[in-house]
């Protein structure tokens, strides 16, 4: 993708900044709540993760989101943005958040944004946080709508959720999604019976060999963690970048009481990564492997930078292997 914007696209889009600046005053005396919110005009102001104040619509209309975690937020908020990232690895959203997506145009990838299709869209609102390269131009992006920066990089996914809850005016409807996710982890976790505080390893197999995904406080991370969970020691702590590569000469490192395997793509592509890593002799020496405790995931939510979906769909996952339903 390329930076060039033609001047035309750049002027209307600057000329829609300056009107919104214009219109402030109106809704910013007349807050309702804890979300701010106004009567369907004029702006509200909102504290980005820089500190930054940023004055956004009180209601927008034409959201963009250039990372996968606020694409993720805004989904299970109800907005569908206009305009949104590719996810890793896929030339359009990542597949579990395609069917709620809807026809969101593709402006960018995890690298960088395409200036001239999301000018072209004239977006109200742009969100994006530390884990997209879009992040490098925030000040271009600033010139064709109110751009937020809703978290920095390994921020905890929670704190990311209800920061883009809160630019887009649903900062209570964020805190009841929590609530609700909340009771159902407990739900889960007390139907762990013997699998109560196991071993729990996750990978990304990708070109011959694994890498360790989903440490720290991201919605992987996270998930396990609040349902008492225990990690392998190689994938406790935080991570010191998206992925951590294995060597094949180290894979009791990611050995466990369950094993997590997905790839980037869908699930298919994940059962495709476990026939690829079973001609591994290694990997079938594992003991969740000899357990027949292997788990093939949807790698686009297990392996991306998810929100509130994406934690979503990592408990329905370990809901169906690891609860005495299963």
């Amino acid at each position: 993708m390329r930076y060039r914007r033609p001047a035309a696209l750049l002027a209307v889009a600057l000329a829609g900044v300056l009107t919104l600046a214009g219109c402030g005053d109106g809704a910013d005396g007349g807050k309702d709540g804890a979300d701010g919110k106004a009567g369907g005009s004029g702006t509200r102001t909102v504290t980005d993760a820089n500190g930054e104040k940023v004055k956004v619509p009180a209601v927008p209309r034409k959201v963009v989101t250039l990372s996968e975690p606020t694409l993720d937020a805004a989904l299970a908020l109800g907005t569908r943005p206009i305009g949104a990232t590719s996810g890793r690895g896929q030339s359009g959203v990542s597949g579990y958040l395609a069917p709620k997506a809807g026809s969101a145009e593709i402006v960018a990838n995890t690298a960088e944004p395409d200036l001239d299709k999301l000018a072209a869209l004239r977006p109200d609102l742009i969100l994006l946080d530390e884990t997209v390269g879009a992040k490098r131009v925030q000040d271009k992006l600033r010139r064709i709508a109110p751009t937020v920066l809703t978290a920095k990089l390994n921020a905890p996914w929670r704190d990311a959720f209800t920061a883009t809850a809160d630019a887009l005016g649903k900062k209570a409807d964020g805190a009841q999604w929590l609530t609700s996710f909340d009771s159902r982890l407990k739900t889960v976790k007390d139907g762990l019976g013997p699998n109560a505080g196991a071993v729990t390893s996750v990978i990304r197999w990708q070109n011959g060999a694994p890498s360790v995904v989903g440490k720290g406080k991201g919605h992987v991370g996270d998930t396990l963690a609040a349902l008492g969970l225990k990690r392998p020691q190689g994938q406790q702590g935080a991570s010191s970048g998206h992925s951590e590569p294995v060597s094949l000469e180290r894979l009791d490192t990611i050995d466990g009481d369950w094993l997590f395997v997905g790839a980037l793509g869908d699930r298919a592509a994940g059962d495709k990564a476990l026939e690829e890593a079973t001609a591994v002799p290694n990997f079938t020496k594992l003991k969740a492997v000899g357990k027949h405790h292997v788990v093939v995931v949807d790698g686009s939510a297990w392996n991306s930078s998810g929100g509130p979906l994406a934690a979503q769909a990592v408990l329905t996952d370990v809901e169906k292997a690891l609860t005495k339903k299963s």
